[in-house]
């Protein structure tokens, strides 16, 4: 194992997000089984309170299955500009302690506190004020990984987090810390199936040669993995079994994509109904990029038809992006290019390619009059004030955005 630092890396993550600020919301629901997503049939779990998580449910799970896990489940649609403010709070609460915090999702992000330690105390005591500041101010629960690296760091989270059992829902440590001399013994004694990029079929194959734990992988020759999985797999499943991941927590990194999707309760083959859906994606993924301060060089359209056959089509822009008409205007062209006959079972937009800040270049006639910018921050300003449905794009009546 290589020399590691002090243990000045937290993984901070939310605990069940999306079902505890909806039960935030409804105090009647607390100790009830919530679960967050597509409320059709052909929708599908976003989040699952641990309550409902006793009965299997998981997200990425079919809502249709969910329900005949649990049939006595409250199943609410997702309201993800609810779940976005709380975020920016939530990151801003972060930033209080540090300014190194690098954030992976809505509900999770990286902190380095190595600066905080005078002014905050030890990593561990950071976590724990961490953790009474969200429980205080928002009403929500956290649990804390704080370890020498991102690696460790994530993965002493998830030892922190709440359990689900026969008996149900156990409370978790809450904060769980790995100082550098207890590594090893904390890392070998996971299942191999802890470690990120190992999949089903990475597990049966180490299953196969007599791995199950992450210790007994680190005990094999990085040769035997290079023979098993090949150069770049076999050295990357040694460097983790060694706790080697030298990436820094990097502050305010960029989003590689956005995307947003909608699958339709009935197949739509109305090439009209799909292009006005494309517009009202497009708005919004123009607003969260310009939320964000990137903007988008690819624009990428996904399909999915009823008999489950997926297309995606992308579009490089002729230049960086995040005004909403010019993002609709590449998506309904790529739609155009395909036939739909057979029935659109979901519709996605994506926005790649992103980068930050540097604003967009304006056009010969963004010069001469108002700039698409200022429009979208009039926009911006006025969904902030009066909510995210008081404008919506001419094309997407008030119904469907």
């Amino acid at each position: 194992m290589p020399q590691l630092g002090a243990a000045n890396v937290l993984h901070v993550d939310m605990d069940a997000f999306f079902a505890a600020a909806e039960v935030l919301r409804r105090p009647e629901l607390s100790g009830r089984p919530v679960i967050v997503g597509g409320t059709g049939d052909r929708g599908v779990v976003a989040a699952a309170s641990y309550e409902a998580r006793r009965f299997g449910v998981q997200s990425a799970m079919p809502t249709r299955r969910a329900r005949s896990l649990c049939p006595g489940g409250v199943f609410l649609p997702a309201d993800h500009d609810h779940y976005r403010e709380l975020s920016r709070r939530i990151m801003d609460l972060f930033g209080s302690y540090t300014p190194l915090v690098e954030a992976l999702s809505l509900d999770e992000a990286f902190l380095d506190v190595t600066g905080a330690r005078r002014l905050f105390g030890t990593p561990a005591d950071i976590a724990q004020e961490i953790r009474a500041d969200l429980a205080r101010t928002e009403g929500l629960g956290c649990s804390v990984g704080v370890a020498p690296n991102k690696l460790l760091a994530k993965l002493a989270s998830e030892s922190a987090k709440p359990r689900v059992g026969a008996g149900g829902v156990r409370p978790g440590r809450g904060v769980v810390v790995v100082e550098p001399g207890e590594a090893t013994a904390f890392l070998h004694r996971l299942p191999v199936r802890s470690l990120p990029g190992v999949g089903p079929a990475t597990k049966r194959r180490l299953s196969e040669i007599g791995v199950g734990t992450v210790g007994e992988l680190a005990g094999l020759p990085v040769d035997t993995l290079v023979a098993a999985f090949g150069r770049a797999q076999g050295h990357r499943l040694a460097e983790l079994a060694g706790a080697h991941d030298p990436r820094p927590v990097v502050a305010s990194r960029a989003p590689k994509s956005l995307s947003t999707e909608v699958t339709f309760p009935h197949d739509i083959s109305d090439r009209a109904r799909l292009r006005v859906e494309v517009v009202r994606q497009a708005d919004a993924l123009g607003s969260r990029l310009r939320e964000a301060g990137c903007t988008t060089g690819t624009v990428v359209l996904k399909l999915r038809f009823g008999d489950f056959r997926t297309l995606t089509r992308s579009r490089t822009l002729p230049r960086a992006t995040a005004h909403a008409p010019h993002i609709a205007r590449a998506a309904r062209s790529l739609l155009d290019s395909l036939e739909v006959d057979a029935g659109v079972r979901l519709l996605g937009l994506a926005a790649a390619s992103l980068s930050v800040g540097g604003g967009e270049q304006l056009t010969l006639d963004e010069a001469a009059g108002a700039p698409a910018s200022a429009l979208d921050e009039a926009l911006d300003e006025l969904r902030d004030r009066f909510g995210s449905q008081v404008i919506t794009p001419a094309s997407a009546p008030r119904g469907t955005a």
